[in-house]
């Protein structure tokens, strides 16, 4: 089983990306993601950045992983502020 996780392009130099998941940032390789830019959110796997995601994407895979390790439900409240914008 394969698992990617969200995390955020902090800097990229030389297609090696420094990006941050779950207040940890770390070194992936930005090669098969030429066009991700600093800011955007993609899913890292393996040391790959693999595809561009959009922040609320991130936000409810993060909120879930979080869940999935005992963390309170807050999916529900990330799908309500998002319906009101």
């Amino acid at each position: 089983m394969c698992l990617a996780v969200p995390a955020k392009v902090l800097e990229i130099e030389n297609a090696i990306g420094k990006v941050e998941i779950s207040g940890v940032s770390r070194e992936v390789s930005m090669m098969l993601l030429p066009e991700a830019k600093v800011g955007d959110f993609v899913l890292v796997h393996a040391g790959f950045a693999m595809q561009i995601v959009d922040e609320k994407d991130a936000e409810e895979t993060n909120a879930l992983l979080a869940e999935m390790k005992g963390a309170p439900r807050t999916v529900d409240t990330i799908e309500e502020s998002v319906a009101h914008e």
